[in-house]
């Protein structure tokens, strides 16, 4: 790892798009730009913000977050998407993009940060983990 460096994406028009979103596609493969634009268009109103991370000039990891309030936790940093490129895995991006999430978290006054993964995703739990995440709830969805 070099110099590894956080850019937060201003817009779909952002030219950290044009690599952040390859590494996007690796966890979410039936999404499409204009899908993106959509998300992004009534997301970023709610707070929806993306994150890249970069190792040099080469985009490595993207997270898409937000921050929002609940009754439970009070003020929570939530993470919809966190991504590694699959070729840099197992090289601490990883870690460090959630250290960089807790740093922001604590900043922005959250009392944690929380994420959904899905059942299938075993590696993914196990990396959760590591990082001192745990199983708190259990997710229901009713598909309309």
């Amino acid at each position: 790892m070099g110099d590894v460096s956080f850019h937060d994406m201003q817009g779909f028009h952002d030219p950290s798009w044009d690599q952040a979103f390859t590494i996007l596609l690796q966890l979410r493969d039936n999404l499409t730009r204009d899908e993106l634009q959509t998300v992004m268009d009534e997301g970023t109103p709610q707070g929806l913000r993306f994150t890249a991370m970069f190792d040099g000039q080469t985009c490595v990891a993207i997270a898409g977050w937000r921050l929002f309030a609940n009754t439970h936790l009070k003020r929570v940093l939530y993470v919809d998407d966190l991504c590694v490129d699959a070729s840099r895995r197992s090289q601490h991006y990883g870690h460090q993009f959630i250290d960089e999430l807790r740093r922001r978290a604590i900043e922005l006054g959250a009392h944690a940060i929380d994420l959904d993964s899905g059942v299938q995703r075993f590696a993914a739990h196990r990396f959760y983990m590591d990082n001192d995440f745990r199983i708190s709830s259990h997710h229901f969805r009713n598909i309309l």
